[in-house]
């Protein structure tokens, strides 16, 4: 079915929801642990899914639930929302705010609704399929890129990627203009809002990019794998962000895609 004003709302008030149960940890005690594959969470990390999953048990009980914290709880609908608390736990461990809320809706599989929260400064963008993507109530969009050699490219961090990966990443990032490092979620509305051109990024789990993509290509964007198809609850985590669709075709040959 359709997105309605009603989900959109909703996505709206979970974001708010996690907002509200993460902020006090910010630069404050969070409790940090490392889970079973070493990588860190925070109370503010359970404590934003439990108020999202909270809402969303009560008001959409047959549609499931897929969470970075708390796993999935299995639905009877075609939809699941797709929780990631904080993306980017080790910026908030640093006090660094640019971490985000992201909360997706997918349909049959397929990313339809997108949210992008920051919590601290108050930024949010949201990504309906068939909508103009907004940020902070107001449109959003990419910008133009003509060549590589002008675009600014954001990655989280090279280190998390194997040894292929990181050999594409770098013929990319020695044809264009700049690479920022750091950013997480951050850097894909610095996309949709036309600051950044271009996201590379590998090992992501369904948690990690399925917000992202209604919410780029809403903005005027394209979200691709790193074999230039779309992305869905299947796709195996290694993404593409281009502000300027037309530089998708450029970014696949640069990194030499074919066959990876």
């Amino acid at each position: 079915m359709p997105v309605s004003q009603t989900d959109i709302a909703l996505a709206e008030r979970l974001a708010a929801a996690a907002g509200a149960a993460i902020r006090p940890y910010f630069r404050a005690e969070h409790g940090v642990e490392a889970k079973d594959d070493q990588s860190p969470v925070t109370l503010a990390d359970r404590a934003g899914e439990e108020a999202i999953r909270k809402l969303l048990i009560a008001e959409r009980p047959m549609d499931g639930i897929i969470g970075e914290e708390f796993g999935v709880r299995e639905g009877t609908s075609n939809r699941q929302w797709v929780l990631d608390p904080i993306d980017g736990t080790r910026a908030f461990i640093a006090g660094r705010p640019v971490f985000g809320t992201l909360i997706a809706l997918l349909e049959d599989g397929w990313p339809v609704l997108g949210i992008i929260d920051q919590p601290i400064i108050g930024e949010r963008w949201l990504g309906v399929t068939g909508r103009k993507t907004l940020f902070n109530g107001k449109p959003a969009s990419t910008r133009i890129c003509r060549e590589l050699k002008d675009a600014i490219l954001g990655t989280t961090s090279p280190a998390l990627f194997d040894d292929n990966q990181l050999h594409a990443f770098e013929h990319l990032d020695a044809k264009v203009m700049s690479t920022v490092l750091g950013g997480d979620c951050y850097n894909y509305g610095c996309v949709a809002s036309g600051w950044l051109d271009i996201v590379v990024e590998a090992g992501l789990k369904l948690h990690d990019f399925a917000a992202l993509v209604p919410v780029i290509e809403g903005a005027g964007g394209r979200m691709c794998d790193w074999q230039g198809d779309p992305l869905h609850a299947g796709s195996k985590g290694e993404v593409i962000a281009a502000g300027d669709p037309a530089r998708i075709d450029d970014i696949l040959e640069a990194m030499a895609c074919e066959g990876h």
